[in-house]
């Protein structure tokens, strides 16, 4: 079966791909490269032995979209991950995060919605929810107003998705809300990018283990948790990869309750800063150099999932501890620098 990866070359997408190839799918990939690099279809091969058909595209020009389709009319199922990510740009420029994170899924679903059937898994996230009024956070939690121009390309592209799927019973569709992807793929092939100064906790860590940056900065050590810090639920990319295929297993099987779900993906469990820290000085051997400073506005106290129905309903379970996501990607800063 032929699948659809927009943003396949990224962080979560390229690990998707590796595992998509592994269970025996055909991979094609569409990637602009603004925040990826090509250099990835090569880790992607060596990991499964396969080379992705892989097409450099940017989906805001709606023509491209509709050739593209044209072009391509035997694809199963899209995993969608194409947009852009960084909280503190989108509040710079908004519009260029409405633009590449709406505009792009409506061109999406303009195209699945022409087919027999079609169907689609959507990169969510856990920043729906905001700061969530009880812990863990189910998938009935209600979302609350978005802190950033990013959060809300996320709630409102849900809202596009469901309000699509209410009037074209011939798509079905899933929406996956991770909350914290880390790590490297364990053959150090595939990992995290960052271009520039890494927006989130991990590639800055390591980034700092290596001697890259030269502190790192604890936002906070007042809140309301045992430790001070902020708490999130951090998984393996591995393991929210792996999610990905369950899902699209699921459409292909037609083992859907109704054309609209929602599955959070997380561990369960909420980890402080501190103790990633001290989890990246367990797992390297070396003491990281960090620095408490100013809590930062808009950040959510803690956060993390309640997983029973991925668990349940999906059949999927994180696998992987937060020493081994840690390893991972410190093996994987380590090869980057080698």
């Amino acid at each position: 079966m032929k699948v659809l990866v927009t943003g396949g070359l990224g962080f979560i997408g390229s690990h998707t791909v590796v595992e998509l190839q592994n269970e025996g799918f055909e991979v094609v990939i569409i990637d602009n490269l603004s925040n990826s690099s090509e250099d990835v279809l090569v880790g992607i091969e060596t990991i499964t032995g396969k080379k992705p058909i892989f097409e450099k595209m940017d989906l805001r020009n709606k023509p491209d979209v509709q050739q593209f389709f044209a072009k391509h009319n035997n694809i199963d199922g899209v995993i969608h991950f194409a947009a852009s990510k960084a909280v503190g740009e989108s509040v710079e420029n908004p519009l260029l995060y409405y633009e590449n994170n709406l505009g792009v899924l409506v061109y999406m679903l303009q195209e699945l919605t022409k087919q027999d059937k079609s169907n689609f898994i959507f990169s969510s996230s856990c920043t729906v929810y905001g700061q969530a009024d009880k812990l863990p956070i189910t998938e009935d939690a209600p979302v609350k107003p978005a802190e950033s121009p990013y959060g809300n390309t996320k709630q409102v592209g849900e809202e596009i998705i469901k309000d699509t799927c209410n009037v074209n019973p011939q798509l079905a569709a899933i929406a996956l809300r991770y909350f914290n992807p880390i790590g490297a793929h364990p053959t150090v092939e595939i990992g995290e990018l960052p271009i520039g100064v890494p927006q989130n906790l991990l590639p800055y860590i390591t980034q700092t283990g290596i001697g890259l940056r030269e502190q790192l900065s604890v936002f906070g050590d007042d809140y309301p948790t045992e430790d001070g810090t902020c708490i999130r639920d951090y998984i393996h990319v591995v393991d929210v990869a792996k999610a990905h295929v369950v899902a699209l297993k699921r459409l292909l099987d037609q083992k859907n309750e109704g054309n609209y779900e929602v599955f959070n993906l997380g561990t369960g469990k909420g980890s402080s800063v501190l103790e990633v820290i001290h989890s990246f000085e367990k797992v390297s051997g070396k003491n990281l150099n960090y620095k408490v400073v100013d809590r930062r506005p808009g950040d959510v106290i803690q956060a993390y999932a309640d997983t029973k129905k991925a668990n349940q309903v999906l059949g999927w379970k994180a696998q992987s501890t937060l020493d081994d996501s840690m390893k991972s990607a410190w093996d994987w800063e380590l090869k980057l620098r080698s």
